[in-house]
C-alpha cells in the first residue's frame, strides 16, 4: 500500500456494490466532481497494482492522463494539458467502443473537445473556467 492509500480509502469508501472495482469507479466520482487529481490517484492506485500486464494497462493508463490534462488546466498549464490528451486519446483508442461499461466514444468526443478548446482558447486563456465542468458517464453493469 502506499502512503496515499488512507486518503484513497477515504475517497472510495462509498464506491463499492456496483459490480465494478471501488477504485475504478471512484475515479469517475472524483473526475465528476471536478476533483481530477484525486481522480488520477485513486485510478493510479489500481493501474499499478494491475501492473504491465493487465488487459486494462492502457485503458486505465488513457483515463489517468485524462485526469492528468485537468489537473493541469486547473494549474493554467496548457501545454501539458494538450500533449496529455494526446496521449490519453492514444491510449484509449486502443480499446473497443464500449469498454469496461464506459462508453469511450464519448470519452472520446469530450477529450477532443476540450483539447480543441484549449489550442482555440490559448490566446484567451484556460477554457476550465469558462466552460461547464466536463462530466465522464458511470460505468454500466
Amino acid at each position: 500500500m502506499s502512503r496515499k492509500s488512507g486518503r484513497i480509502a477515504e475517497l472510495i469508501g462509498g464506491s463499492g456494490g456496483t459490480g465494478w472495482n471501488a477504485h475504478y469507479v471512484g475515479y469517475f466520482e472524483c473526475f465528476n466532481r471536478g476533483q481530477y487529481y484525486e481522480a488520477h490517484d485513486v485510478l493510479e492506485e489500481l493501474w499499478l497494482a494491475e501492473g504491465r500486464s493487465g488487459t486494462n494497462y492502457r485503458y486505465h493508463k488513457g483515463l489517468i492522463q485524462l485526469a492528468g490534462a485537468f489537473v493541469h488546466l486547473q494549474k493554467g498549464r496548457l501545454g501539458p494539458a494538450v500533449t496529455l490528451f494526446n496521449l490519453a486519446e492514444e491510449n484509449l483508442a486502443a480499446y473497443p467502443a464500449v469498454h469496461e461499461g464506459v462508453d469511450l466514444g464519448t470519452v472520446l468526443a469530450l477529450l477532443t473537445d476540450w483539447r480543441g478548446s484549449v489550442r482555440l482558447d490559448s490566446i484567451e486563456g484556460n477554457p476550465l473556467g469558462r466552460r461547464p465542468a466536463p462530466k465522464l458517464q458511470l460505468p454500466k453493469a
